[in-house]
């Protein structure tokens, strides 16, 4: 470590942003191949990140003797002309690096569940061909155990600095900026080779019935410094009009866990009481999460709900006190408390749901070895779920720890840069008189609720946009009394600019059926728009164009 009069230099042979299961895969994998690697996380690495809640599945393919239990069936399901994927990139980063997971951790000890025949059990989910979802049972321990596994195998971790910059020098990524969320302190990270796993999965931008959010399906401390940070380095970002996701979660309760109940057999019913997936996916609740999301969406345009609830009656005793006393908590550690308030047992009770919050997914355009169109950068966050975050960040570290040992060099930092970005960082310390992250925040979420929910238009979308672009003249304004509330200004910063690549992105897509959002000015999907959009900024230009 070096001390410079604004700051401490770190350097490192591979450095990891971001500590959830992309983070720690990628922090493994490395270290693995004897590199020096530093582990930057705004939070705590036992916490942090989607995983730190806690998870109930983790998705493999065991080669058990169908062929859908394969990794070709992975491959066939994922590989498609939207994805932006190779059957490379599922079949080396995903599929061969599953066994090596589960293994690692069973050895941590995460206890994946079997049946009474002694086989594991699994289930089908998503829509996918094969019953791929292993059960965990000790699920809200994982991260955890996986902490513990990243720090005893030597690699230094920052917890509790906020990365704000990535450094680009001679044309690729060097390292970055970041503080302290604590004490203030400010850093400078020098690498070979830098792994992105800051999470594909942005939030804040939209809420619930319960108008809080932080209570919310997905991790609420992730804002879109994944996009941001990559948009402002020129890496192209990839898929965010189709990536604006969302979910079925329980009422006024944001929490995961609808692919536990509807791989054990669940039904949905309406308010009349009818169950009527079947109408939207021949695999009825077992389908595709948008089929779910979207059918739901329509019998409530049909006025047939709210209600809609969960029935899980009809389920085997065992199943049922399965899913509610083992699945449930395992992904989010208060739901039985959710329960106990509510009164609620499965096997007696239907579960009120709604429609969750939308968030945003997308990714970065990522070649084979997992490095993006910015050489030096790699992306830890390219597939999908507690698996595929995991795996892939497993194989992006890998691949970043060989390329480093062909790097001999790290970059002085170019000092007018970091202290313009130092001043940033500090500038809400002495704004004076102005507005709250909160304040500011809840102007952004007013704009996307109204413009940009489950039916758009053009001329909704375009203004959208130009009421985030006029938000985001005041983010200056935005206030903070300690360096905790910088944080929250920052997230707030990349929540407003999120929203506005979001909404560039979506107003491209001039088609219905790829996404969760229906335009009611272009219902009907468009057979040439069957691809990825990748949207990038060359200096000050925005560019847009469709993918291969």
């Amino acid at each position: 470590m070096e001390q410079r009069e604004w700051g401490k230099i770190i350097d490192a042979d591979v450095l990891v942003l971001g500590a959830g299961a992309a983070g720690c895969g990628a922090a493994i994998a490395a270290r693995e191949k004897g590199a020096g690697v530093l582990l930057v996380e705004k939070g705590k690495l036992e916490s942090s990140g989607c995983l730190g809640g806690g998870n109930d599945h983790f998705m493999s393919v065991l080669n058990s003797g169908p062929a859908s239990d394969t990794g070709q069936a992975v491959v066939d399901f994922y590989k498609t002309p939207l994805s932006g994927l190779t059957g490379k990139m599922i079949e080396e980063g995903w599929v061969r690096n599953m066994p090596i997971i589960m293994a690692l951790l069973q050895e941590i000890g995460v206890e994946f569940v079997r049946q009474e025949n002694g086989e594991w059990l699994r289930t089908v989910g998503f829509g996918q061909p094969g019953n791929w979802w292993m059960h965990i049972r000790n699920g809200v321990t994982i991260k955890k155990r996986l902490g513990r596994r990243v720090r005893r195998m030597g690699v230094q971790v920052m917890d509790h600095v906020m990365v704000t910059r990535l450094l680009k020098q001679d044309g690729r990524i060097a390292g970055c900026c970041g503080f302290n969320v604590l004490d203030g302190a400010f850093y400078v990270f020098r690498a070979k080779k830098v792994v992105m796993a800051l999470g594909n999965t942005a939030t804040r931008a939209w809420t619930n019935s319960t108008g809080n959010p932080y209570n919310i399906w997905q991790y609420p401390y992730n804002t879109g410094s994944y996009y941001v940070l990559a948009y402002d380095a020129g890496v192209k970002l990839m898929n965010l009009d189709i990536g604006q996701r969302a979910t079925l979660i329980p009422k006024s309760f944001g929490a995961p866990g609808m692919n536990g109940i509807n791989s054990m057999g669940g039904h949905e019913l309406n308010g009349a009481g009818e169950r009527f997936m079947g109408k939207y996916d021949p695999m009825w609740e077992n389908g595709k999460r948008i089929s779910q999301i979207t059918g739901t969406y329509e019998e409530l345009l049909q006025g047939k709900g709210p209600p809609f609830y969960l029935d899980m009656r009809h389920l085997d005793p065992k199943e049922v006190a399965h899913l509610q006393y083992v699945l449930m908590p395992g992904d989010k550690a208060t739901y039985l408390d959710y329960c106990e308030q509510r009164g609620i047992e499965f096997s007696r009770d239907l579960l009120e749901v709604e429609i969750s919050e939308l968030c945003f997914s997308g990714g970065l355009l990522t070649g084979d070895n997992f490095e993006t169109n910015v050489p030096g950068l790699y992306n830890g966050c390219v597939f999908f779920a507690f698996s595929g975050a995991i795996c892939g960040g497993y194989y992006a570290g890998s691949q970043a720890a060989e390329a480093a040992r062909e790097t001999n060099t790290l970059q002085e930092p170019d000092e007018p840069v970091i202290l313009q970005e130092r001043a940033r960082i500090l500038r809400p310390l002495h704004t004076g008189a102005g507005m709250t992250y909160r304040e500011f925040e809840g102007a952004v979420r007013q704009v996307m609720a109204y413009y940009m929910g489950y039916r758009r238009n053009q001329k909704g979308m375009e203004t959208a946009l130009e009421k985030l672009s006029f938000l985001e003249g005041y983010v200056d304004r935005i206030t903070a009394s300690n360096y905790r509330e910088i944080m929250k200004t920052i997230e707030s910063s990349d929540l407003v600019r999120m929203c506005k690549l979001a909404a560039r992105a979506s107003l491209e897509r001039k088609e219905s059926g790829r996404t969760y959002y229906k335009r009611s000015d272009y219902p009907t999907p468009v057979p040439a728009f069957q691809k990825p959009l990748l949207l990038w900024k060359e200096g000050e230009r925005q560019n847009l164009a469709w993918g291969f």
